[in-house]
């Protein structure tokens, strides 16, 4: 009888041969001192045997039902408790409001008075951890923390203003709760308060925690009783099949030959004389064997020269590939006398025929997963409709199709959404030859009602057409043309539906005419993976082009059309939106009092419509703040205030530090003076170009970006010669992606340096030929080319506190208007200066000064050095003055009052005749 291995109930007679040595899975059997662990508990606690998994599967199961148990119960008493909980508040919510006085109690001057202790009270009784009592609008009256009350409800209140009872399960700052909510009715059966009691679930809980010691020591028996009742079980089952018999014998040679003839290869076993001893059903089928072939020689089968020498050698052989009959053969060959058998080899014969034919289809199914990646990662890549249908055509062509047609709707190429019935436009349009007879790009296609195109774009289904000769709704579309397109070859058609959830863009054409096959179900759905993904980018980028137009829109509506005239600059300017979404680049020329001129320049950081909207509302900043007249540092500051009550606005409060922020740059060019004043806040610093064609870029000091505050900005003050260009810009002209702002700033140099002759047209122009065609940020550009306002078109006077020297201000002024030919303002001018010299001798502070501007307006300003500024008013008929300012506003096209270090200037102009 064969032993059993592991086995140790059956030993060898005293008088045997001395012990062999213990092999590797007898040795993995013993324990300390060699011994082997042979009892029989062990045995049936070991997975090797039948009766050991009985035995763990046994005790999985009762651990499963202990621990099934064990959560159901916690489960169970958890409900409980949650349900315990909500009754439980409920009623004392109910309670409370519908207690005497209650609501007699939210009417009187201080009900928290009236009402805590009862609150109190009843909590402490009732053992809630809180009833609140609060008004209709959620403001509570009571609280066991003092320090609440007065605060606002947190909870649902509104189905108990309607008269209903609200419980909720919450998590607050005492953990998990269940809070109830009800009304307080008056006589008149009217809500005139909310009543809220709440208790933990913690506190009703307790049971759970106070059952889960004891129930465990319950699971823990169980565990135990069963363990030990499975183990007598495995042992009697151990005791029954302690050897192997003849059964069992049979059985092992029974799994044996079911192996032997039933796997996939071929077995031949051949005796080292070179007669075949063994074959399986798989050999005999793949070699043909005749039904006695055993015991013969191979030379003998019949078989082939080169495969019947190879066997019949008995040499070794791996993966060799033989002919036979139509039928591939990889053999494999070992001799057997190698590891201690009888002579001879076995021979392994593998069918390779099926398997290069399923190595072919396995190589067209990676050939479609790796188009399909590419398609993932190549389609696309830009926020562009066009080019994204662009891409899906050359991802198809060669690999796919050999002609590839993308047909959209004319309102998807605009971001808009398509209307069914419309004409489509051929965007894209790829193939192997450029010469086929297919629609062109850009042309417009109304597909017939039979054509598989317009059964796609109908149902919303993807079409194939195997035979396109075949089709007559297909060639119904244009005879002349598709007869043309069968001549040249194309043979198949698969057209399917762009769609973008219940949305159809188009439709995408996939024709063959090399390959013979027409497409097939299986090139269907990788047509169909294929457009779902170029879908989603075509709807994505369709939608990015909606949003891109609004917010172009948006932009262009908030910058200036036209530069207002002025004759201090000779101004041109160029703005670029980026290549990706819109920016807040902004740029104005605001002309001021004094024939003195603004300039502005700021970037809103961010992009989008928020980012212009933004740009829209600091543009209109600035020119209401323009109108003060300010220092350009004074209104860099109100600037900066703007700013941070929008971040604050916009911004959480949680998230304060989140800064939106903007840059700008404020320039006042005065042509009288030749000064420019200029601050920045956080923005690049100005370009100078002068008329020698030097190129500078000045030190102003560098503020804070807008919105930061904390900081004052500081002003700097350039004179300059006429002629000199004063450059402004935004940081898209000199920073990039593939270069930093030292180098942007050293082509800005050199650009200027080779436009010095040119207009601020062609400087502008110079300036960005040396721009990417596409920048990634907004560019804003101003050049400014300086002029003086001559000495021949200003006049200046002093005029001492004495109100007779009013005449002698009248005589000059007319004699300087005739030297200008500008006699009929002389009157008016008169009456202007007269009031205004009066005014600030009678109001003002010496020195006392007029000045004369001849500009495109006659401008009259008269200085002091008081800082009070006059106010228009209606005088009363009993007043003896004031009404000197309301003639001034009649007489002048504009005034006002700036003011300056050394006090005030009052101005007027009026229009030349």
């Amino acid at each position: 009888m064969v032993r059993q291995s592991g086995r140790s109930d059956i030993r060898p007679p005293r008088s045997a041969t001395p012990r062999a040595p213990l092999t590797a899975r007898e040795q993995r059997g013993t324990g300390r001192g060699g011994r082997i662990r042979s009892g029989p508990l062990w045995s049936a606690l070991s997975g090797r045997s039948v009766a050991g998994q009985v035995f763990v599967l046994q005790v999985v199961i009762v651990l499963l039902l202990v621990v099934s148990a064990v959560v159901a119960q916690v489960l169970q008493v958890r409900h409980d408790s949650t349900t315990e909980a909500r009754n439980r508040s409920v009623a004392v919510a109910e309670t409370f409001a519908n207690g005497p006085g209650t609501a007699a109690a939210l009417r009187l001057p201080d009900p928290t008075a009236v009402l805590q202790p009862k609150a109190e009270a009843a909590r402490r009784a009732t053992g809630v951890d809180f009833i609140v009592v609060m008004n209709t609008d959620g403001i509570r009256y009571t609280h066991p923390k003092p320090d609440r009350i007065g605060k606002k409800f947190v909870g649902d209140i509104g189905p108990a203003l309607a008269g209903g009872t609200v419980t909720e399960e919450v998590h607050g700052t005492i953990g998990e709760l269940v809070q109830a909510v009800v009304p307080v009715r008056d006589a008149d059966g009217k809500v005139v308060g909310l009543v809220s009691a709440g208790i933990t679930t913690a506190h009703v809980g307790g049971t759970a925690d106070q059952q889960l010691p004891l129930l465990l020591a319950a699971a823990a028996a169980a565990l135990a009783l069963a363990t030990a009742g499975t183990a007598l079980v495995s042992r009697r089952l151990l005791r029954q099949t302690h050897g192997l018999g003849p059964d069992e014998m049979t059985r092992m040679y029974e799994h044996h030959d079911a192996v032997l003839h039933s796997v996939r290869e071929g077995v031949l076993i051949v005796g080292g004389d070179g007669r075949l001893m063994l074959a399986n059903d798989e050999a005999q089928r793949l070699l043909d064997l005749p039904r006695d072939a055993e015991r013969r020689p191979v030379l003998e089968l019949g078989l082939d020269g080169d495969t019947a020498e190879l066997i019949a050698s008995g040499r070794v052989a791996t993966d060799e590939v033989h002919l036979v009959k139509d039928r591939l053969l990889a053999v494999n060959q070992r001799p057997i006398e190698v590891r201690g058998g009888p002579p001879g080899s076995v021979t392994t014969l593998r069918d390779s025929t099926e398997l290069r034919a399923l190595s072919g289809r396995a190589e067209v199914a990676r050939e479609r997963l790796n188009m399909l990646y590419d398609a993932g990662v190549g389609i696309g890549t830009s926020l562009d409709v066009t080019r994204t249908a662009e891409e899906l055509a050359e991802l198809a062509v060669p690999r796919f199709a050999d002609y590839v047609t993308i047909d959209l709707y004319d309102a998807v190429l605009k971001g808009e959404e398509p209307k069914p019935g419309d004409p489509l436009r051929r965007v894209a349009f790829t193939g192997i030859r450029k010469d086929a007879p297919l629609y062109a790009v850009g042309d417009r296609i109304r597909f017939v009602p039979s054509s598989p195109q317009a059964r796609g774009l109908e149902t919303g289904e993807s079409v194939v057409e195997p035979r396109l000769r075949d089709a007559p709704g297909w060639r119904a579309q244009d005879r002349e043309l598709t007869g043309q397109i069968l001549e040249f070859g194309i043979h198949s058609l698969i057209t399917v539906p762009l769609r973008a959830g219940n949305l159809v863009l188009g439709l995408a054409n996939f024709c063959r005419s090399e390959k013979p096959d027409p497409f097939d179900t299986e090139e269907l759905t990788l047509a169909e993976e294929l457009v779902a993904r170029a879908a989603v980018s075509i709807d994505n980028a369709r939608r990015y082009t909606r949003e891109h137009g609004m917010a172009v829109t948006l932009q262009r509506s908030l910058l200036p059309r036209r530069l207002p005239e002025q004759t201090a600059l000779d101004i041109a300017y160029r703005y670029l939106p980026a290549q990706a979404g819109v920016g807040g680049d902004w740029f104005d020329v605001l002309p001021l009092s004094g024939a003195r001129v603004a300039l502005v320049v700021g970037d809103v950081v961010g992009h989008g419509l928020h980012a212009a909207a933004t740009m829209g509302r600091l543009r209109t900043a600035v020119h209401n703040f323009t109108a003060l007249d300010l220092q350009p540092d004074e209104l860099l500051v109100l600037l900066d205030e703007l700013v941070g009550r929008i971040d604050q606005d916009e911004t959480p409060a949680d998230n304060a530090a989140t800064i939106t922020g903007a840059t700008c740059l404020y320039a006042i060019y005065d042509p009288v003076s030749r000064r420019c004043t200029l601050a920045r806040a956080g923005h690049p610093p100005p370009a100078l170009l002068r008329p020698d064609g030097s190129v500078e870029f000045p030190d102003v000091p560098a503020g804070p970006p807008l919105g930061v505050g904390g900081l004052p900005f500081e002003t700097a003050e350039l004179e300059l010669p006429e002629g000199s260009r004063l450059v402004l810009y935004t940081d898209g002209l000199v920073e990039d992606r593939q270069r930093d702002i030292d180098e942007g700033l050293e082509l800005l140099a050199g650009a200027l340096e080779s436009a010095v002759d040119g207009t601020p047209d062609e400087t502008c122009a110079a300036v960005l030929e040396r721009l990417p065609a596409r920048p990634s940020d907004d560019v804003a550009l101003i050049v400014a080319r300086t002029r003086a306002l001559g000495a021949d078109r200003i006049a200046e006077w002093q005029v001492p506190a004495d109100p007779a020297a009013v005449s002698e201000v009248r005589s000059k002024v007319t004699r300087r208007l005739a030297e200008w030919d500008l006699d009929e303002l002389s009157f008016t001018t008169e009456l202007i200066l007269s009031e205004l010299v009066t005014n600030a001798i009678r109001h003002g502070r010496a020195p006392i000064g007029v000045r004369l501007l001849h500009d495109r307006t006659l401008i009259c300003e008269v200085s002091d050095a008081s800082t009070t500024s006059p106010h228009l008013r209606y005088a009363a008929s009993t007043d003896e003055g004031g009404r000197g300012l309301f003639l001034v506003a009649q007489l002048a096209e504009r005034w006002g009052t700036r003011y300056t270090p050394a006090g005030k200037v009052i101005w007027a102009e009026q229009p030349l005749p």
